[in-house]
């Protein structure tokens, strides 16, 4: 009962595995949908906005959206190049939040937010102890 009020991490290790898996897991999984629906969910962002979000062309955007969920969900989830692999999610939600959404209501754009959001702790804090990156460069 003294650990619950103590105001010392139980195990910051632990916690930063899970927001890693979390965080990593939902992009991975949302990248591999789009990976599996590429042609439909391609068509609906051209119909959309065919010059793209931000300018670059709709399938261009569309490809590095996808590579950002689905390559940079499993290094976070695994813990491999968290840092770097953080930076091009922290972009996409902040075309979402900002851009995509600038007009839309907070509940449009509260998950895309929240994703956001998660990214600068992991960003902060690295990969933890339970990561590959402990493996590889044994910190």
């Amino acid at each position: 009962m003294k650990r619950l009020f103590n105001t010392q991490p139980l195990n910051a290790d632990a916690g930063i595995l899970f927001l890693r898996l979390i965080l990593g897991g939902l992009f991975a999984y949302h990248g591999y949908d789009a990976v599996m629906h590429y042609q439909e969910y391609l068509g609906n962002s051209i119909a959309q906005k065919p010059r793209g979000t931000i300018g670059l062309g709709a399938e261009f955007e569309f490809v590095l959206v996808v590579y950002s969920q689905l390559i940079c969900g499993i290094l976070i989830a695994i813990g491999l190049l968290t840092r770097f692999s953080t930076v091009p999610i922290f972009i996409m939600m902040a075309v979402a939040v900002f851009i995509a959404h600038k007009n839309d209501d907070f509940f449009a754009k509260e998950k895309a937010l929240v994703f956001l959001l998660m990214t600068i702790p992991v960003f902060i804090f690295g990969s933890g102890r339970y990561s590959v990156d402990r493996l590889i460069f044994k910190k």
